[in-house]
């Protein structure tokens, strides 16, 4: 009788089992509660189902930190050494604030003297058509956001398409792997933008 009972019960619960599997892992979009904290649900096939969101840049030389600094051009002005992967905003004194950057990948390298022209938050993106061509899967145009390219802040170079802004990959800090523009977290981007105004002098060297 205990026997009978027991494989009946086995039977009802391996029959209920497979809608429980499926309920459990159902797709992300499924999923009736938020995912916790710092974390962010995927679109794609990753291992995981859920995705860190980090915005910390891997090696502590890139931080943004004072530093002292020769030069000759006026306080206020950014100095971008695309070499050592650094901008400088000049504090005079023979002393300069620093912060790591991600720059042009090979072939996509510039150099010049421009002013800021124009500062947004959270900016909306248009792909140039040389970049769509090069990549057909970008949108004409992106709404400014945490998804969108250009992060939470951006300075406008001069009459070029290039721009200081934000990034949401902080992983590229220190890489060569812009179509030009010079990338740094949002936290110092956000700090930057607020430190200059329209008409400052850039420098990329």
């Amino acid at each position: 009788m205990r026997t009978q009972k027991f494989l009946a019960r086995a039977t009802a619960l391996g029959l209920a089992l497979p809608l429980l599997v499926s309920s459990v892992f159902a797709a992300p979009a499924q999923i009736a509660f938020p995912p916790p904290a710092g974390m962010a649900l995927t679109t794609g096939t990753p291992t995981n189902g859920l995705t860190l969101r980090v915005n910390a840049t891997p090696d502590p030389s890139f931080l943004r930190q004072v530093v002292p600094y020769r030069t000759g051009e006026r306080p206020g002005t950014i100095v971008v050494n695309t070499g050592q992967h650094y901008l400088y905003l000049v504090l005079g004194n023979g002393w300069a604030l620093r912060y790591g950057i991600g720059v042009a990948r090979d072939g996509f390298e510039w150099s010049g003297t421009h002013n800021v022209t124009a500062k947004r938050e959270w900016p909306g993106w248009t792909p140039p058509v040389e970049m769509r061509q090069r990549q057909p899967g970008l949108p004409e145009y992106m709404e400014g956001g945490e998804d969108n390219p250009l992060g939470a802040r951006a300075l406008y170079i001069g009459s070029t398409l290039y721009r200081i802004h934000g990034t949401n990959q902080p992983w590229t800090i220190g890489q060569n792997v812009s179509s030009g523009c010079i990338r740094m977290t949002n936290q110092d981007v956000i700090d930057l933008y607020s430190r200059v105004g329209v008409g400052t002098k850039v420098i990329v060297m």
